[in-house]
């Protein structure tokens, strides 16, 4: 499973992510500055999925309808990065056939997995 991290990511969560072996892009170390429309696409174009804490990214698959490969938004305020990253991984790992193609929001209670079409 590959994923491209929105600038928004904080740096524990993609490095936890590719310590697991996951293949992860980071927009911040590559390309930090591109609009939310690029990100969707070069995640799409690499048949990644988005790992995003911006809800704008809602509103571009849902509203606009435009095309992904799965995006997962996480929504874990009040936790420190590194257990937002401790978190994300164990819902990833429980959940990894089901994010592709669909719009995940991982929070800290729940997980909430919405596949095409919505």
């Amino acid at each position: 499973m590959k994923f491209v991290a929105d600038e928004s990511i904080d740096a524990p969560i993609f490095q936890k992510l590719r310590e697991n072996g996951f293949d992860t892009f980071s927009i911040a170390e590559q390309c930090p500055g591109i609009r939310d429309e690029r990100v969707l696409a070069i995640a799409h174009e690499s048949a990644s999925l988005l790992i995003t804490q911006d809800k704008d990214f809602g509103e571009l698959v849902h509203r606009l309808g435009k095309a992904h490969h799965g995006v997962v938004l996480l929504r874990m305020d009040g936790l420190s990065p590194y257990e937002k990253a401790d978190h994300c991984l164990k819902e990833i790992h429980r959940h990894r056939d089901e994010l592709p193609g669909a719009f995940t929001v991982i929070n800290k209670n729940a997980t909430k997995i919405r596949k095409r079409p919505w």
